[in-house]
């Protein structure tokens, strides 16, 4: 997995490494549909993801052909 840190210049008040890698690891299993196709990268968003009680929203991408998850931002809902 690769964080981008765009989530720390407006979000380190709520967001952290190990929030989001909890996140991520709730779309184990998940069916997404893709929010855009631009390749090599497909992006998603999932809203209102539930963690401790809080909502949240992942906005992640992969690229073709590799093995990681891209977090391009994360914050509370």
């Amino acid at each position: 997995m690769i964080i981008h840190p765009h989530y720390e210049e407006k979000h380190a008040e709520s967001i952290t490494d190990e929030i989001i890698l909890a996140l991520v690891k709730k779309l184990d299993g998940l069916i997404v549909i893709p929010d855009d196709i631009s390749p090599p990268y497909t992006y998603f968003t999932e809203d209102k993801m539930e963690l401790n009680g809080k909502l949240y929203k992942l906005i992640w991408l992969l690229e073709d052909d590799q093995i990681y998850i891209g977090v391009v931002n994360a914050h509370r809902r």
